[in-house]
């Protein structure tokens, strides 16, 4: 998976930051679903890596019970943790014990689940009582 983020990492929009992060959603018939992230000057109109990938996933008409793992790759010497609001979107679109598995651009790599990222998060259910 390393290999394959390695590749498209090179495609990231990062004019501004220069960090450039690659993601792959992997579902569980194995279908990979590839972000980058891309930035724009009005930071709240950039993408994530994340969001880019899950957002392309629910497109070809893919959901949450569909995805089994995300991998994430930045180009930094730390690996790579999804943001804080990425975090929530992952809240929403994959299971709680679903893999996140962090890269750094040399290959280290730490496994966390959805729920050690976010061990507190908003869940819309939750707050409704369902």
């Amino acid at each position: 998976m390393f290999e394959n983020l390695k590749m498209i990492i090179k495609n990231a929009y990062t004019p501004i930051s220069k960090y450039k992060v690659a993601c792959i959603l992997v579902c569980n018939n194995n279908q990979e679903f590839i972000g980058v992230n891309v930035e724009n000057p009005s930071f709240k109109s950039g993408l994530c890596a994340e969001q880019v990938a899950i957002g392309s996933a629910i497109s070809e008409g893919y959901s949450k019970p569909d995805f089994k793992e995300l991998h994430v790759l930045g180009s930094g010497k730390e690996c790579c943790t999804p943001c804080f609001l990425c975090r929530q979107i992952l809240v929403e679109f994959l299971n709680e014990d679903a893999k996140v598995i962090c890269y750094n651009r040399n290959g280290k790599k730490e496994e966390y689940t959805v729920k050690d990222l976010c061990p507190h998060a908003f869940n819309l259910e939750d707050k409704n009582g369902k």
